[in-house]
């Protein structure tokens, strides 16, 4: 019986790709191009990761046929059986892997999972309380351009002259404000954030603490970084950034569980789940929630945490290897996987860099730094990230091979007025990247 499923299962996958060759051959060729460029190109995005092929597998299978709306053994349409189990597998190693007591699965992106607290939680004109963009926050915590910003009255903290949280100064400005929700978690600052500590401000005031973990979910897991389960009323992770799993998101709590909210008192876990659906979102994609099942499962091996671990190590190294090039580092280094390069004193334009390294094969972001007085469209920094490059198994003279590739075009674009890289350069540069990812293939990718 498990050959035969096997069979079918790969059958299936063959048929697919066979059907899309034939019929859609453009569409085709621009898929394995894609494919290609991924092998190709150094990825140093801080929010990107690799999702294992069997994660793909569980994703592109047959269960987005359903309609699904609501839960397991509370679905509004028949024939979920095994959508029931599939659900139930993905909560409980949620649950498992981050030590929660209640988890949701269903949202179909952090941002979605973010948004769904803000107004189920909130009423229009709260008060919100969360971290700038400009010093590392996120645009779902309440950025003006966003619906957050525009239905909520949202006071933001920075942080100090050395780049890092003054949490005295987040307890004054709560103390001032009274939000009702204060908001911890980043997806641009390069160091641990104490958790604990921001429970302690949001209780004095009164306030709900959501943890936003999209950015570190990887490294709280491996338990590299301090977990917010228990310290953070609602926590909120996508699965793609650091878990490797598919597009989607996570809701979990923790020994809050039970907690009243709203004027019915309704448990929190309740709240939320009624808040995802039918509240925000209506037929739940099974084919992600089976990818995110199958991510979360390689997410508790040793091979997992040992990818996590380099991911922290090799950070440290590329931010030093940056600053003894003469490179202005943000915070001064990094307790996770993000580097924040502060190219002010160079002159140049976050935009102007990614791009030269773009034509290179090095790819990267453009990031405001704090009090960066560039729009987002050019900014003065340059984030970068070690998800990848970890998982490819570069660490030592590998990393050191990668901070001198950004460097040497930095130091090429200062050099020129048009802050456009020569053919010369560009063609050495590609050929470095080349080598380098040809030494460091993408692991299970043929």
């Amino acid at each position: 019986m498990t050959g035969t499923r096997e069979h079918q299962l790969g059958a299936f996958a063959r048929t697919s790709t066979s059907l899309l060759w034939a019929d859609d051959p453009a569409l085709a060729n621009l898929l394995t191009a894609e494919y290609q460029r991924q092998q190709n190109d150094l990825c140093l995005v801080a929010s990107s990761s690799i999702a294992h092929p069997s994660v793909f597998a569980a994703q592109s299978s047959v269960t987005d046929n359903l309609t699904t709306e609501g839960y397991p053994g509370r679905r509004y349409h028949g024939g979920c059986l095994y959508a029931d189990e599939i659900e139930r597998m993905a909560v409980e190693r949620c649950r498992s892997l981050f030590g929660a007591t209640y988890a949701n699965v269903q949202p179909y992106s952090g941002s979605m999972a973010n948004n769904t607290v803000l107004f189920s939680l909130l009423s229009p004109g709260d008060t919100v309380l969360s971290l700038d963009l400009a010093s590392g926050g996120h645009l779902s915590h309440g950025a003006r351009v966003a619906a957050s910003g525009k239905y909520f009255d949202v006071v933001s903290y920075g942080v100090g002259p050395d780049g890092l949280i003054d949490y005295d100064a987040v307890r004054g400005l709560a103390e001032r404000t009274r939000p009702k929700l204060l908001i911890s978690g980043a997806s641009s600052y390069p160091r641990t954030i104490d958790f604990a500590r921001f429970r302690e401000i949001a209780d004095s005031v009164g306030a709900l603490l959501l943890a936003d973990i999209s950015h570190i979910s990887g490294l709280v897991a491996a338990g590299l970084h301090p977990s917010p389960i228990d310290s953070a009323h609602i926590t909120t992770t996508s699965t793609y950034k650091q878990l490797g799993g598919p597009r989607g998101g996570l809701i979990m709590l923790g020994r809050d569980r039970e907690r009243p909210v709203g004027p019915r008192g309704t448990p929190l876990h309740r709240a939320l789940d009624q808040a995802v659906f039918p509240f925000f979102q209506g037929t739940p994609s099974l084919g992600s929630i089976a990818a995110k099942a199958r991510a979360l499962d390689l997410a508790r091996t040793p091979a997992f945490k040992a990818w996590m671990g380099r991911v922290v190590t090799t950070a440290g190294t590329f931010a030093e290897q940056l600053a003894d090039s003469g490179h202005a580092i943000v915070t001064g280094g990094s307790d996770n996987h993000i580097v924040m390069v502060d190219l002010s004193p160079t002159g140049l334009t976050g935009a102007a860099v990614q791009d030269a390294l773009e034509l290179c094969g090095v790819i990267v972001n453009k990031n405001m730094i704090p009090g960066d007085k560039r729009p987002a469209g050019l900014t003065s920094g340059l984030r970068l990230g070690t998800n990848v490059t970890a998982l490819r198994g570069m660490e030592g003279e590998a990393i050191s091979e990668c901070a001198a590739l950004v460097s040497d075009v930095v130091a090429t674009l200062r050099e020129t007025d048009e802050q456009v890289l020569d053919a010369r350069t560009q063609k050495r540069i590609t050929g470095q990247v080349a080598d380098l990812c040809a030494r460091f293939p993408i692991p299970y990718y043929p």
